[in-house]
């Protein structure tokens, strides 16, 4: 077995190729500029050993081949070192593909919104089916313990064609291999999308917007590589969706060599659900507008609604009894920072979220508004993501904010777009704050009993979230 050093092993996806590689028996050590939880927690527990920035001196002169991560630029020192010294290095994406996917069976997610919580699910459905799938998720499963895992061999009476769903793809009794398919770039060396190296046999396409401001021009760009993606698919195999997506319609016209299937709330499509409950917690699932069965579980909003049918028809593609498992949903726990309840102190109940685009935040409002009611909705706000930091979203994201009572922004003061805009189109009570000290404490001037307080942010937000929650236990 090889040693392995991860530049940029913190990050969601190298964190999980840190897990895989651990498993197939590496040893496998790692550095990453900002550690932090959960990602951190998963690693130590694993015994893999972290150092703190990309120095030269981190990657130890034995490891057999470096693995890069795309945050890492030329001009990185570490990157300059493995060059200049000619070590053997890959990307993370060519590195799964070559030593984990070869003779397992691929289901990716992608999509703009919804690929962590949609990949934990379809892993969820297929271990509920007996499938031991191996996958890769961008988080924490909470009902896995880990991000990531090589999976077993599927259990003999597993798998079987429903009656009237469709027969599933080749290979559907081979090892299952479920991956979070994301399109932002490979590496320094590799611009094309990630997912391109996947090569999966069933394929969900949640939905597309514009984002990744720093590497996409516009849509177009991230069309043309959804599109790469689609030819990687085989006709032998499925597409999985959403039927409602006006843009990704436009991706499958550039051609498609796959059958596909849409999903949505419309009757009228393959798959649809018809809401028993307003606010996502309950409903029926529907295939070719015949009711399969109903889903009882603890998510909310009509987002998440998509997202599990989106996973139910990848799973019926590839012969699971869709009906058979639906009722495990009922304990589904989701994945860390999704709207993650960390505590209650007070009255108030302090959330960790990771959303970060316009459409992710008013949804995850949307559903939270629909479980609480009349109840006031506070967010700390962290924008924090490339596309925001360069002000792409900023137009889309007071609107965006409508479903919250109060928001504070933590403005950094390398944040390019004008926040005062910004704030001044929020529909409810709206200010910026330069740090987390003084966003934890004008928080703290803000809430009363009674309040759901929601952190979103993409990265660690300074551990504002629990230092919140302290602060709230002390007083």
């Amino acid at each position: 077995m090889s040693k392995l050093h991860i530049l940029g092993i913190a990050g969601t996806f190298m964190g999980g190729v840190a897990a895989l590689a651990r498993e197939l028996g590496h040893t496998v050590e790692g550095s990453d500029q900002a550690i932090y939880p959960p990602m951190s927690t998963q690693l130590e527990r694993l015994g893999i050993a972290l150092a703190q920035g990309y120095l030269p001196a981190n990657i130890s002169p034995d490891c057999d081949a470096v693995i890069i991560g795309n945050a890492l630029s030329r001009g990185n020192a570490a990157v300059e070192a493995v060059l200049d010294a000619g070590r053997a290095y890959t990307s993370g994406a060519q590195w799964l593909s070559e030593a984990v996917l070869p003779g397992r069976t691929t289901l990716a997610v992608a999509g703009t919104h919804g690929k962590t919580t949609t990949t934990t699910i379809l892993a969820y459905l297929l271990e509920a089916a007996g499938r031991a799938p191996g996958f890769l998720i961008g988080g924490v499963a909470e009902d896995f313990g880990v991000s990531a895992r090589l999976g077993g061999s599927p259990a003999a009476s597993a798998s079987g064609a429903v009656p009237d769903q469709g027969d599933p793809v080749p290979d559907a009794d081979a090892p299952l291999f479920v991956v979070e398919a994301d399109e932002y770039d490979t590496a320094f060396f590799d611009k094309r999308s990630k997912f391109v190296h996947y090569r999966p046999r069933v394929a969900i396409l949640n939905n597309l917007e514009y984002d990744h401001a720093d590497i996409f021009p516009d849509v177009a760009a991230i069309q043309r590589q959804f599109h790469h993606l689609v030819r990687t698919v085989p006709g032998n195999g499925r597409l999985i969706v959403n039927g409602a997506d006006a843009r990704l319609d436009e991706v499958l016209a550039m051609g498609c060599w796959t059958p596909v299937e849409r999903f949505g709330f419309d009757a009228s499509l393959d798959w649809s659900a018809r809401l028993i409950e307003a606010d996502g917690s309950a409903f029926a699932v529907l295939r070719h507008g015949v009711e399969v069965g109903h889903v009882h579980w603890p998510l909310v909003g009509r987002h998440n609604v998509l997202n599990g049918l989106a996973a139910l028809a990848a799973a019926n593609a590839v012969g699971v009894d869709i009906a058979g498992v639906m009722p495990a949903l009922a304990a589904f726990r989701s994945v860390k920072r999704r709207l993650e309840v960390i505590g209650q102190a007070r009255g108030v109940t302090v959330y960790d979220d990771f959303a970060h685009h316009p459409t992710a935040i008013a949804t995850t409002l949307e559903g939270l508004r629909a479980k609480v009611g009349a109840a006031r909705i506070v967010v700390a706000m962290e924008p924090r993501s490339n596309s925001m930091r360069l002000g792409a979203h900023a137009q889309a994201l007071a609107p965006s904010l409508d479903g919250a009572d109060a928001v504070v922004f933590l403005h950094r003061p390398e944040l390019a777009w004008d926040a005062g805009k910004v704030i001044a189109a929020v529909r409810g009570q709206a200010r910026a704050v330069p740090d987390s000290d003084a966003l934890i404490a004008a928080l703290g001037t803000l809430v009363r009993e009674g309040d759901h307080v929601v952190f979103m942010s993409n990265g660690g937000f300074d551990g504002a979230p629990r230092r919140f929650l302290a602060s709230l236990q002390q007083e």
